[in-house]
């Protein structure tokens, strides 16, 4: 059974840090890329950031560019997303996903808000 756990999320100050962990499990996860995707509150999804499943090359949304860093762990099966210079428009419920047996999956998400 394919499983995404993700953790790490939470009450952060506008300009702080944060690191999101997925953990993953039920599947060969250095075979395939990565995807972190958000969802605000009264919004659709958006995507966040890509990386292949070697982690040598990596995606982002123009929105994250430039403060969202993703990176993996085949030998932990471990996603990461650290995220800095966070903004209130930031604020979601983030995910990590990946296209799998012909299906979308992904896990129960993990919230970040980012608010003085």
């Amino acid at each position: 059974e394919v499983q995404l756990v993700e953790s790490g999320g939470g009450l952060v100050q506008p300009g702080g840090s944060l690191r999101l962990s997925c953990a993953a499990s039920g599947f060969s996860f250095g075979s395939y890329d990565m995807n972190w995707v958000r969802q605000a509150p009264g919004k659709g999804p958006e995507w966040v950031s890509r990386i292949k499943s070697g982690g040598g090359s990596t995606y982002y949304a123009d929105s994250v560019k430039g403060r969202f860093t993703i990176s993996r762990d085949n030998a932990k099966y471990t996603l990461y997303l650290q995220m800095n210079s966070l903004k209130p428009e930031d604020t979601a419920v983030y995910y990590c996903a990946s296209v799998l047996f012909g299906a979308t999956h992904r896990g129960q998400g993990t919230q970040v808000t980012v608010s003085s």
